[in-house]
């Protein structure tokens, strides 16, 4: 056979060859989230969240002149009265739109005597602040704006004031189509800025979307312990994809004080809701400690602890409270689940 005859022959077996190679199969698609649409307002949410549960009130559609306004107002310390405190001092976007604080500190330095509840998520909720006294995020936006140991304004000074800056004016025309500055624009502008701040893609949901190496054998026990009925049965309030329940309970805390924090009964009257709040959400709990409403447990060990001690013994406690003898490794499971609930934030 002749040289170049030879040369020839190999080219095409190794042209069959490399034709033959089997190639990789493709990857799949990356889970993506549902759409959520409000006014003219269209974006994806975040992994796990699901749309159909979100509230947004008739009279205040999103749309992003009326985020970016909200966005605005919401990280300007001139809303306050003596211009140094904004919404995001008390839900600060690096501290989980907490404030890291057991209790939060406003003007003149003032402590009070709740924690900072996360703003995350709340598109999801109605009722807001741990006793629920705010029907929305609307009516909740004017509180601290008015408590004399937060930001300590009125609402008529604090429109004023805004009035007075230059460049409100055109985001108020943007946002509501005329340049008026009023409270309750305030209000919805703030609220529609806030239910863009979304958590979610977590290692848990790319782990319930088929990716199951996403999740560490802990976490996996962790998650069958915080589901199982029989053991921790942290699902009964902390319930559905954003992990709570939007409802009110007994768990003790500073019940064995002399003078209790009532939570909601100072809303509802009732007997029953003595001593109860509301249960927050879980996603990205990292991020919000310390925690319960009074901050009195330090990291998220320190709140399962509480929990599997029972809570505080009162003659209102919640009658899923309960001592629950977990061992040392089922307790480090159990934060290792909600470890796994820490995903990409929004809104920022």
């Amino acid at each position: 056979m002749k040289l170049g005859h030879l040369a020839g022959t190999m080219v095409t077996v190794l042209a069959i060859g490399c034709a033959e190679t089997p190639k990789e199969p493709p990857k799949p698609a990356a889970p993506q989230g549902e759409s959520f649409t409000s006014g003219d307002y269209t974006t994806t949410l975040p992994l796990g969240l699901q749309a159909a549960a979100a509230y947004v009130p008739e009279n205040n559609p999103m749309s992003e002149p009326r985020i970016e306004l909200g966005r605005k107002l919401y990280f300007d310390p001139r809303l306050s009265r003596d211009g140094t405190v904004s919404c995001a001092t008390c839900h600060d976007p690096d501290k989980g739109f907490s404030d890291a604080r057991p209790t939060s500190m406003g003007i003149g330095r003032q402590t009070g005597s709740r924690n900072s509840p996360t703003v995350m998520n709340r598109l999801f909720s109605q009722e807001q602040f741990w006793d629920g006294r705010a029907a929305d995020l609307e009516a909740q936006a004017l509180g601290p704006i008015q408590n004399p140991i937060e930001m300590g304004h009125t609402l008529q000074d604090m429109v004023s004031n805004l009035k007075s800056l230059s460049g409100y004016a055109p985001a108020f025309q943007a946002a509501f189509g005329s340049p008026e500055i009023t409270p309750d624009r305030v209000a919805r502008a703030i609220a529609t800025y806030e239910r863009t701040v979304l958590a979610g893609n977590s290692t848990f949901d790319r782990y319930q979307a088929g990716e199951k190496s996403a999740l560490g054998e802990s976490a996996v026990r962790g998650m069958a312990l915080f589901n199982d009925a029989q053991r921790a049965n942290c699902v009964t309030c902390h319930a559905g994809f954003n992990f709570t329940d939007e409802s009110y309970h007994n768990l003790g805390v500073g019940m064995d004080r002399p003078n209790p924090d009532w939570g909601r009964f100072g809303v509802s009257k009732n007997e029953f809701d003595k001593g109860a709040f509301k249960t927050p959400t879980l996603r990205n709990t990292t991020q919000s400690g310390p925690y319960m409403h009074d901050g009195s447990e330090a990291t998220l060990l320190d709140g399962v602890k509480f929990y599997d001690r029972g809570g505080v013994p009162n003659q209102w406690l919640s009658k899923e409270i309960k001592p629950l003898h977990l061992t040392d490794q089922e307790k480090a499971d159990l934060v290792a689940f909600l470890e796994a609930l820490t995903g990409e934030v929004g809104g920022t």
